[in-house]
């Protein structure tokens, strides 16, 4: 079954009618008038919020929960470590004072620490879910079950169990009338909404090419510290392992998979791939650069490039090809602007339309939408879209990382699970992988890993 298109017409409501309706819903007495009368917010109209996984993600993602407009609260926080949840609420409540003080009796530390703090909430509340990748299927379940809204950071799972999970639980989210936000923050961004309409209209033709880059410097590792047992250890450097992160190529490349298909309207068909380990040094699982040339139905190719090395050149960057021209969705943080282009030689002469406007920062306004659409129940559910974005790119690399030609129908339907059990861990628990005698974990040797 080849994957469905993406539809432009989603139900997340966009920038634009945001920034519409907002004139309207600024008049106090209406919007404290509109909130009252609903269900999805305590009797005195502030929502609201746990934070579970305390990281520096986490934290920022809390930060612009609290900056929404309309009164909210730090409710309740979870972490399986106690002095990073402590360093994340001391920081939030310098910069929101009152608004962010915790109480001890609703911080919770633990692997459970998750049901507690939702537990905290009551029903159209919300919860913000930042805990490494390998949990967000777990949590998300729980916090369905609770009727609770969400705000999850991306990677959304590791696996494609864990992207069934979180796909069936989507599913009883939008029969509750649950807001759901995930943390693919470019899909908010104006100068890409823009250019990705004018793409969908047309104006560079039918896209025969994407190219996505992510390359940068080498992510950390920390030795275990003493008195750490392996599975601490192991979720502390969770970008270096594969049952927590899903790869870096997943977890941080995400974003610019999602982008280059929501440009082309559409979800691969299939997946080849390569990558290893050429520099680091570290003792773990992380490969350090990955090239995936995704195909899709009618033959056109997206090429997904990502690197982690010192010394090397460095670009974050989006680039569509068409029939009549080209595109540059993005160049690179600091310059988000997005260009149209006639022909393929991106110079300033045959440059046909570029953002111009002020862009808002894509992080809050991600919040922003979230919150409106819980004060005023409007439709808003990213899941699924979510849920085919990190299928995507775990579909890329399970071809990384096996060597093999993966359709999306192989990937999709794949029954290997990275952490089997995952839910009954404890804190004396094994991780899924452990070192050998020489403390050196295993990662992934195309030809030899099995991915399926």
């Amino acid at each position: 079954m080849t994957p469905p298109r993406i539809d432009s017409k989603t139900t997340t409501t966009t920038r634009r009618e945001f920034l519409g309706k907002a004139s309207a819903a600024a008049a106090g007495a209406a919007l404290v008038s509109a909130i009252g009368a609903r269900s999805y917010a305590a009797e005195n109209n502030t929502i609201k919020i746990a934070l579970i996984g305390c990281g520096g993600r986490g934290s920022g993602a809390a930060h612009e929960a609290l900056s929404t407009k309309g009164p909210t609260k730090l409710w309740a926080a979870a972490d399986v470590f106690e002095h990073r949840m402590q360093a994340s609420l001391q920081g939030l409540e310098r910069a929101k004072k009152q608004q962010a003080e915790v109480p001890k009796e609703r911080q919770f530390v633990g692997l459970d620490a998750y049901r507690k703090a939702i537990d905290a909430l009551d029903k159209g509340d919300v919860v913000i879910l930042a805990t490494p990748a390998g949990f967000r299927p777990i949590h998300f379940e729980y916090a369905v079950q609770k009727g609770v809204n969400v705000f999850m950071e991306k990677s959304f799972a590791v696996d494609a169990p864990g992207v069934l999970r979180l796909q069936k639980a989507g599913e009883a989210s939008v029969q509750k009338n649950l807001k759901v936000a995930g943390g693919l923050m470019w899909r908010h961004c104006a100068a890409r909404e823009e250019a990705i309409k004018r793409i969908h209209d047309g104006q560079i033709g039918e896209l025969t090419m994407l190219r996505a880059y992510r390359m940068h410097g080498p992510c950390g590792y920390t030795p275990k510290q003493p008195g750490m047992n392996e599975l601490g250890h192991q979720i502390s450097n969770y970008n270096s392992f594969t049952w927590l992160n899903s790869s870096f190529f997943v977890d941080w490349h995400i974003h610019n998979v999602d982008t280059c298909c929501w440009a082309k309207n559409a979800w691969p068909i299939n997946a080849q791939g390569m990558g290893g380990r050429a520099a680091r040094q570290a003792p773990d699982q992380m490969w350090d650069h990955y090239l995936v040339e995704y195909t899709f139905a009618d033959g056109a190719k997206f090429f997904a490039q990502t690197r982690q090395m010192d010394k090397c050149y460095g670009i974050y960057s989006d680039i569509v090809h068409g029939t009549k021209g080209s595109a540059i969705l993005m160049e690179s943080l600091s310059a988000p602007n997005s260009r149209l282009y006639k022909g393929h030689v991106q110079t300033s002469e045959n440059e046909i339309w570029r953002h111009k406007a002020p862009v808002p920062n894509p992080y809050q306004l991600e919040h922003d939408l979230l919150f409106d659409a819980i004060r005023n129940d409007k439709p808003y559910n990213e899941t699924e879209r979510c849920a085919k974005a990190c299928m995507a790119a775990i579909m890329g690399r399970m071809a990384a990382h096996s060597g093999k030609l993966v359709s999306w129908e192989e990937a999709s339907n794949s029954k290997l699970e990275l952490a089997p059990g995952l839910e009954q861990y404890t804190w004396e628990s094994n991780p899924p992988v452990l070192p050998d005698a020489q403390g050196r974990y295993p990662y992934a040797v195309p030809g030899e890993t099995k991915e399926l």
